[in-house]
C-alpha cells in the first residue's frame, strides 16, 4: 500500500476567498485574494529568509538505526536536510515532471511504496505547514494552474489531472479548478491594460514553455471580460537549458567523450554515467548504484585518469548541489552580460571557464526550436498572424534569457513586449481568477479516469 496522508477539512477563512496555486517544476507559489481586493501572496519562514517562491522539492530521512522514526520535509527546508545528510536522505526535485507519465506509478522509498499523488500530497501538507497562520485555514475553493502541455514524451494530461485532483482533495478543498498556466498570468497582466487588447501570454517554467493568446474587452460597465483564441505548449524550459551547460561544460571536464583502455583495445566512456547530471538529486542514486564501481574501476583504466577521479569526487563528497548553483549562476550572468565566467570549485575539483553569450546560445538551440514552434502553433491555432497581437507578456525565469526573448523580438515590435512577475504572476491572476462571474468557462474539473 502506498503512503498516503491523512485527509484534512480546512474551513473557510473569508467569504469569498479565492487561492490560486502555481505548482511548478522549480517552485511552487501561492497567492489569496479576497473580492474586490489584490491578490497577496504566503510567504514562508525558510532557514535563509523569508521566500513566497517555495521549492518544489521533499527529502525523506530515516536513520539507518532508527528506520521507524521517519521524516518528510520540502522546499528549501528539504534541501537543507539533504546537503547537511546526503547519504541517509532520498531527496525528490522536478517531480512535477511525472505528472503526466503512465509509466511512473510508484517509487520506493524507504521501503515505502509513493504514487505521484502521494508525492504531491506529502509536498502539500508540508508547504502548508510552513505556511504558518497564513495557510492555516485554507479556503474551500483552489484554482490551480496546470502547464498546457505536461513535460514527458507522451504525456497524458487525464492522468495528470486525476493525481493533482487527488493530491489537493487530501487537503480538504470542496472545489478544485484547473486553469492553464499562462491564462493565469494574463489575467495578472490585464491589470495593466488601459484597452481593448488581445494578448500573447509566454510563460516559461523549469519543465514547460507554455503560450495562451487572449483577447481582454471592456463590457458595458468598464469591466473587462476575457476570450480565449488560442494555446500551446512544448515540455523544454529552463531545466533543459542548465542540462545542456553541463552536458556541454562539465561533463567533457568529468571525461564525457573519452576513452579507456581495456584488453588491449581503447573505447569510450560510457555515456550513461553523465545522464544523471540531468538533475542534481539523482547523482546521489548514482553514488549508490552498480555504475560507481564501474567509474572507480574506469579511473585506473582511463586514458585521462584525472577527469574521471573529478568525476570520482564530485559523487563521493556531494558537490552535486554548489555545482548546480554554478550553473544558475552562469546562465543568469549570461542573460544581463554577452559574456560570462563559469567558476565551480570544491574539494580538489576546479572547473573555470569563460563562456560567451553566443556560445550558450548554440547549445540550447534544439530546445529553441521547439519553443520557437510552440509560438507559431499558438498564434496559428487563434487564427492570426503576429500583427494581430497588441500587447505580448513574457514571465518565468527563462523569459530573461535574450535568445528565448529573441524568439519574441523578431515577430512582434519591441514595444508590444513586456515582461515581469517572474515567479508571482501565476499564482496571483489564478487567486484573482477566482472571483471571475464565470469561473467555468476557465478552467476545468478533472475527469478522472
Amino acid at each position: 500500500m502506498s503512503a498516503a496522508p491523512t485527509p484534512s477539512t480546512p474551513p473557510q477563512t473569508e467569504v469569498g476567498l479565492s487561492l490560486g496555486i502555481d505548482f511548478g517544476t522549480t517552485n511552487t507559489v501561492l497567492a489569496l485574494a479576497a473580492p474586490g481586493a489584490p491578490a497577496r501572496l504566503a510567504r514562508f519562514p525558510a532557514p535563509d529568509g523569508d521566500v513566497f517562491a517555495f521549492r518544489s522539492a521533499l527529502a525523506f530521512h530515516a536513520p539507518p538505526d532508527q528506520p521507524a522514526e521517519r521524516t518528510v520535509e520540502a522546499g528549501p527546508w528539504a534541501i537543507e536536510a539533504y546537503v547537511e545528510d546526503p547519504l541517509e536522505t532520498r531527496f525528490i526535485q522536478s517531480f512535477k515532471t511525472f505528472a503526466a507519465s503512465a509509466s511512473f506509478t510508484e517509487t520506493q522509498i524507504l521501503g515505502r511504496r509513493y504514487a505521484f499523488e502521494d508525492l504531491l500530497s506529502a509536498f502539500l501538507f508540508k508547504l502548508r505547514e510552513h505556511g504558518g497562520e497564513t495557510l492555516a485555514h485554507l479556503p474551500a475553493r483552489v484554482i490551480v494552474g496546470r502547464p498546457v502541455t505536461f513535460a514527458g514524451a507522451a504525456p497524458d494530461p487525464r492522468l495528470a489531472l486525476s493525481r493533482y485532483e487527488t493530491a489537493f482533495a487530501r487537503l480538504g478543498f470542496s472545489e478544485i479548478l484547473y486553469v492553464y498556466e499562462p491564462v493565469g498570468a494574463a489575467f495578472f497582466f490585464a491589470r495593466t491594460l488601459k484597452a481593448d487588447a488581445t494578448v500573447l501570454v509566454g510563460d516559461f517554467g523549469g519543465g514547460t514553455s507554455d503560450f495562451s493568446i487572449i483577447r481582454f474587452k471592456r463590457d458595458g460597465e468598464g469591466a473587462f471580460r476575457a476570450e480565449p483564441l488560442g494555446r500551446s505548449g512544448v515540455g523544454v524550459a529552463g531545466d533543459a537549458f542548465d542540462y545542456r551547460i553541463i552536458d556541454q561544460l562539465v561533463s567533457p571536464a568529468l571525461g564525457k567523450g573519452s576513452s579507456y583502455r581495456t584488453f588491449g583495445k581503447t573505447l569510450p566512456i560510457p555515456n550513461r554515467y553523465y545522464s544523471a547530471f540531468a538533475r542534481w538529486d539523482q547523482l546521489a542514486l548514482l553514488r549508490a548504484s552498480r555504475d560507481m564501481r564501474e567509474i572507480r574501476k574506469l579511473e585506473r583504466e582511463a586514458v585521462e585518469p584525472e577527469k574521471i577521479a573529478r568525476l570520482i569526487e564530485i559523487l563521493d563528497d556531494n558537490h552535486a548541489y554548489p555545482l548546480y548553483r554554478a550553473v544558475s549562476r552562469l546562465k543568469e550572468t549570461l542573460s544581463r552580460q554577452g559574456q560570462a565566467r563559469f567558476s565551480f570549485e570544491a574539494g580538489g575539483v576546479s572547473i573555470v571557464r569563460d563562456v560567451a553569450r553566443g556560445e550558450f546560445e548554440s547549445w540550447i538551440a534544439p530546445e529553441l526550436g521547439k519553443i520557437e514552434g510552440a509560438v507559431d502553433e499558438a498564434l496559428a491555432g487563434a487564427g492570426l498572424n503576429p500583427d494581430g497581437i497588441d500587447r505580448v507578456f513574457l514571465t518565468g525565469g527563462s523569459s530573461l534569457v535574450p535568445a528565448v526573448r529573441a524568439i519574441f523580438n523578431r515577430r512582434f515590435a519591441p514595444e508590444k513586449i513586456e515582461t515581469g512577475g517572474e515567479l508571482e504572476s501565476i499564482a496571483s491572476g489564478l487567486a484573482l481568477m477566482g472571483h471571475e462571474p464565470d469561473l467555468a468557462r476557465w478552467g476545468e474539473r478533472a475527469v478522472i479516469a
